[in-house]
C-alpha cells in the first residue's frame, strides 16, 4: 500500500452533507503535510468561487469518520488509508463554543442535577433540594426531608400546572415529590423504601410510569413512579412502614444486580434497563422479567453511564480518566471508542438528546468537557469554571449544559449549536 512520503501530494475530494456549503466535488491535489487550517482556507476559497460567499467559515474535517486533528499525512498513516485512491474528506461547520451563563450558589456539594423545560432541579450533600430557572433564579428551596446526602434526582412528569420528580438519597430512600407550579409548593407523594444501604442513582423510563434505583446494597429496584401506587404485584403490604403507611411505597421488583455498588442506572427502552457498577461491569436487564440479557465487562469501576436512543450506544465514566463507548447490540463486548482528556476519575456523563455524536463528561479534575464521538483524542471544548471536583452533569434540555460540583455550584453553559 502506498503511503504519503515527504513533500508528497495526495488526491482529495471535498464532500459535505451541509448543502449550503457544497463545493464542486472534483479531485484536488494537496500537500500531504496539510494541516486543518490549510484545508479550511481551501474550502473557503472554493466557496467564494462557487457561491460568492465572502465571510470565512470555520470547518471541521472528517477522514474515515474521524475528525482530522493532525496533518493529513499523520492521519492517513494512522488509519492505514491508501494514497493510491482519491481520499474523500467530509467537512462540517465547526461546533460553536458553548457560552457560560450562570453560576448557581448552594450551601454544600451539588451531587445531582436534572433539567426539564426551563426548570433545573439540584440536590446536595446537606440533604436539600432546590428548583431554579434556566436564567439562574432560585425558585424554590424544598423542605429538608432526607436525612443524608442526595445523590441523584430525576424529573418524572411536567405540564403547565404541576410536575413530579424523584430524589434518591444515602438515607436508603427515594422520595417522589409533586410540585404545584402556580402555588410553588411541594408535597411528598411516596417514600420508596427497601434498599438496605445508601442510594446512588435513580432513572425514570420514557413512559414515566416506572423508575429504577441502584444502591450500595448491590441491588437494582424497580418502582411505580405514578402518583397513585396501583401495583398489584409488588412486595407484600405487611412490609409497609408503620409510621405513615399511606406514603410508603414498596418496590415492584428487586434484582440482585452486581457484586458492588450500583453507580449507574439508565432505561434503554420502556422495559429494558442498563446498570453500571463499582464491580467493573455494565449489565443490561429485562425490567419485566428481572433477568439479565447481556453483560459488558470492564477493567475499572464505573461511576456513571448514559444511553443514547439516537445512536443506541452506552457511554461510561470510570475510575481511570477515560470515557468509554460500548455498543450493547454488538456480540463482542470490547470498547468501541475511548475518550481521553480528563486527568482524574470521570464521575458523570450525559448524552445530547438531539445530536447523536455529542456528549458531556465531568470529572474529579474540576473539568466538564464537551465531546464529539468522531474526535476521541480531544474534546471539542473544555467548559471550565468549577473550582473543585465535578459530581454530576446533565444535557436533557438541548440548549443548556449543566453541571454540579464540590465547589457548591451549578454551572450553566448555553449551547450555540450550529443549525444543520
Amino acid at each position: 500500500m502506498e503511503t504519503a512520503g515527504e513533500g508528497a501530494q495526495v488526491q482529495i475530494r471535498f464532500v459535505t452533507k451541509q448543502q449550503q456549503y457544497a463545493v464542486p466535488n472534483f479531485p484536488l491535489s494537496v500537500p500531504s503535510e496539510s494541516p486543518v487550517t490549510e484545508l479550511n482556507a481551501l474550502v473557503n476559497e472554493l466557496l467564494k468561487e462557487s457561491n460568492d460567499q465572502n465571510k470565512t467559515i470555520e470547518f471541521d474535517f472528517l477522514v474515515n469518520s474521524e475528525f482530522l486533528r493532525t496533518t493529513l499525512k499523520e492521519h492517513i498513516a494512522e488509519k492505514e488509508i491508501s494514497c493510491e485512491n482519491v481520499i474523500d474528506i467530509e467537512y462540517i461547520e465547526k461546533h460553536p463554543p458553548p457560552e457560560p451563563q450562570d453560576c448557581l450558589l448552594h450551601d454544600d456539594w451539588v451531587s445531582a442535577v436534572a433539567m426539564q423545560d426551563k426548570w433545573i432541579l439540584s440536590g446536595c450533600y446537606d440533604n436539600t433540594l432546590h428548583i431554579w430557572t434556566a436564567k439562574g433564579a432560585h425558585h424554590l428551596n424544598i423542605p429538608v426531608y432526607h436525612t443524608a446526602a442526595i445523590k441523584s434526582v430525576a424529573w418524572i412528569s411536567m405540564d403547565n400546572e404541576s410536575a413530579t420528580f424523584v430524589s434518591a438519597s444515602q438515607d436508603q430512600t427515594a422520595v417522589i415529590w409533586k410540585w404545584d407550579i402556580s402555588s410553588n409548593s411541594v408535597d411528598i407523594v411516596a417514600v420508596c423504601k427497601g434498599h438496605e444501604r445508601g442510594l446512588e442513582r435513580v432513572g425514570v423510563n420514557a413512559s414515566n410510569n416506572l423508575m429504577a434505583t441502584g444502591a450500595w446494597d448491590t441491588m437494582l429496584k424497580i418502582w411505580s413512579s405514578s402518583l397513585h401506587d396501583d401495583q398489584e404485584n409488588g412486595e407484600p403490604p405487611s412490609k409497609r412502614s408503620k409510621s405513615d403507611p399511606s406514603k410508603t411505597r414498596m418496590p415492584i421488583r428487586t434484582i440482585k444486580a452486581h457484586r458492588e455498588a450500583v453507580s449507574g442506572v439508565v432505561w434503554s427502552d420502556k422495559a429494558e434497563l442498563i446498570t453500571g457498577s463499582w464491580d467493573h461491569s455494565i449489565k443490561i436487564w429485562d425490567a419485566e422479567l428481572g433477568g439479565m440479557k447481556h453483560e459488558i465487562p470492564g477493567n475499572k469501576s464505573f461511576f456513571d453511564i448514559d444511553y443514547s436512543p439516537l445512536n443506541r450506544t452506552i457511554i461510561a465514566g470510570s475510575a481511570d480518566r477515560h470515557v468509554r463507548l460500548f455498543d450493547p447490540r454488538s456480540t463482542d463486548t470490547v470498547v468501541k471508542t475511548q475518550f481521553t482528556s480528563h486527568s482524574s476519575w470521570v464521575s458523570a456523563v450525559s448524552w445530547s438528546v438531539t445530536d447523536e455524536h455529542l456528549f458531556l463528561s465531568g470529572a474529579y479534575d474540576n473539568q466538564v468537557k464537551l465531546w464529539d464521538t468522531r474526535s476521541p483524542k480531544a474534546p471539542l471544548f473544555d467548559l471550565s469554571g468549577h473550582e473543585d471536583k465535578v459530581l454530576c452533569c446533565n444535557w436533557s434540555n438541548p440548549k443548556y449544559l449543566i453541571s454540579g460540583g464540590a465547589d457548591n455550584t451549578v454551572r450553566i453553559f448555553k449551547s450555540k449549536h450550529a443549525v444543520h
